[in-house]
């Protein structure tokens, strides 16, 4: 498998180059960072990111090139199969979590704070009506 991924990052690496591109550049074009560029072009992303985001980089990557992306994976199917994750733990109701239960913070202090400041402002209103004789 990594030897196919060397094979397509070479050919990436060198459409990139007979387009006379830096990294840089198809980093700003492409928002992808120029490390994960670099490991693309070296057929070692798999090793940075999980593989839905490696076969999406690459197929940005690859339509920013002019690349038929499809063709790639047609020629090499099996360099582009996503390993199984590994989940260790187990979905079902056991698993959710109370809303609030993490943190311990006090949740109410906040809205204390923002009842108390409109209460001021309500007092400072009435005090403000009463001086100028509008009350």
């Amino acid at each position: 498998m990594s030897e196919d991924l060397k094979r397509i990052g070479n050919i990436f690496r060198s459409k990139r180059k007979d387009l006379n591109l830096s990294l840089k550049e198809v980093e700003n074009s492409t928002s992808i960072r120029s490390g994960y560029l670099e490991a693309i072009e070296e057929g070692s992303i798999h090793q940075f990111i999980a593989a839905v985001y490696a076969n999406g980089f690459m197929k940005q990557y690859a339509n920013f090139l002019g690349m038929d992306f499809d063709a790639i994976v047609r020629e090499s199917p099996h360099a582009f199969r996503m390993p199984q994750e590994k989940h260790d733990f187990d979905y079902g109701i056991g698993t959710l979590e109370v809303r609030g239960s993490l943190g311990g913070g006090v949740k109410w202090f906040p809205n204390l704070l923002w009842a108390l400041a409109a209460a001021a402002v309500i007092v400072v209103a009435w005090y403000l009506a009463k001086y100028l004789g509008v009350l």
